[in-house]
């Protein structure tokens, strides 16, 4: 059982999870090596673009978009209360400080949490844990016992939601779940910690048990290919961090971090 259940349908379904991993990792990467709105402005024109081609259903790539549309926003009005001050200053109290630099760095940091959260969020609700396992196994060449070890551990996952469902069952059921809400979440959250350690050192103990701590060479049931469509994938995710990198640079725009 897991926490989101992968989607089987469109495009994105069909390709190598690796290569879903490596997409996101390369735009990710080309991303981080500026801080400006053109570079984060066209990587997410062109992904939204691509994104209606992946015939994903709307409802559920906003609910699954959720935290990152609302995450964007924050980080810019953070941004540009707090950020580096240049320019002229339009308000100024206390530390909060709007000027221009701050608002293009707001500017820049929303577009760019949107441009990285996005892809990534939809490439990976696509993919099925055991499925990464394999090829990250298999094509990355990655050990056994630490990709078994982490799928076993996101296989757990799932059932955090049914144990947290449970623990309030039963603090209701003792009388003890009416009342001070903030210290009812501090002891249903310390009560879930203490059973996740539990079952992970049960799950640790019959993965031993069952020889998958063995230092020996692992076969595995199902193969991972890497097709020509997942190398069309990375091809599309390279030309979208060019041509975003190709932006910034021709406008002038580009502000690398560490320069």
């Amino acid at each position: 059982m897991t926490l989101i259940q992968p989607l089987r349908t469109g495009p994105l379904a069909t390709l190598n999870p690796v290569a879903k991993l490596g997409a996101a990792l390369i735009v990710t990467v080309a991303l981080l090596l500026s801080i400006d709105p053109v570079s984060a402005g066209v990587a997410l024109v062109l992904e939204v673009a691509l994104l209606a081609f992946a015939r994903l259903p709307l409802r559920t790539v906003l609910t699954r978009t959720a935290p990152v549309l609302i995450a964007a926003p924050l980080a810019g009005l953070t941004t540009l209360l707090y950020g580096r001050t240049s320019g002229t200053v339009y308000v100024q109290w206390w530390f909060v400080e709007v000027s221009d630099g701050s608002a293009a760095l707001a500017l820049a940091t929303m577009l760019r949490v949107l441009a990285i959260g996005l892809p990534a969020v939809l490439l990976f609700i696509t993919i099925d844990p055991t499925e990464l396992a394999d090829g990250l196994a298999q094509l990355l060449r990655l050990p056994a016992r630490f990709v078994l070890g982490a799928l076993a551990g996101l296989r757990l996952v799932g059932l955090f939601a049914e144990d947290w469902r449970a623990l309030t069952l039963a603090r209701r059921a003792r009388g003890v779940a009416e009342s001070g809400a903030f210290r009812r979440f501090l002891g249903q959250s310390f009560a879930l910690f203490v059973l996740s350690l539990r079952r992970g050192t049960k799950l640790a103990t019959a993965m031993e048990a069952r020889g998958f701590g063995a230092q020996v060479r692992r076969t595995w049931a199902r193969p991972s290919v890497f097709r020509a469509r997942d190398w069309a994938a990375l091809a599309v995710a390279i030309l979208v961090a060019g041509a975003a990198i190709a932006a910034a640079v021709a406008t002038g725009s580009w502000n690398a971090p560490l320069s």
